[in-house]
């Protein structure tokens, strides 16, 4: 069993950034896809990005080129840099250890609010 924690939501200006920072407790980080998902007020949670042990990543189209996953194996963290951030953005942001490129796991942290407004 694993637990995932999410940090570093807030509020945030159009057009600002955050960076948020997912921690890995109880396996390795590295051994794992981990993806970035979220749910924003009233709608279905969508994957944001992921990254694979090799580094491989993929990202949504709405966030492509303004949003980069990144992870440090030796803290077993994990981050989503996110820049330009707009309204639509606002959402409740989960980090998550997938089943695979298209599926995640079942172990959930608790979430991390990121509202985007002026």
């Amino acid at each position: 069993q694993v637990e995932l924690v999410e940090s570093g939501g807030g509020l945030v200006q159009p057009g600002g950034s955050l960076r948020l920072t997912c921690e890995l407790f109880g396996n390795m980080i590295s051994n794992y896809i981990m993806g970035w998902y979220r749910q924003p007020p009233q709608k279905e949670r969508e994957l944001v990005a992921l990254i694979t042990p090799t580094g491989w990543k993929n990202y949504g189209d709405s966030v492509k080129g303004r949003f980069t996953i990144s992870r440090d194996n030796a803290r077993h963290e994990m981050y989503l840099q996110m820049t330009s951030l707009k309204p639509e953005d606002t959402a409740i942001y989960y980090c998550n250890r997938m089943r695979d490129l298209s599926t995640p796991g079942d172990d959930w942290g608790q979430g991390t609010q990121v509202t985007v407004s002026s």
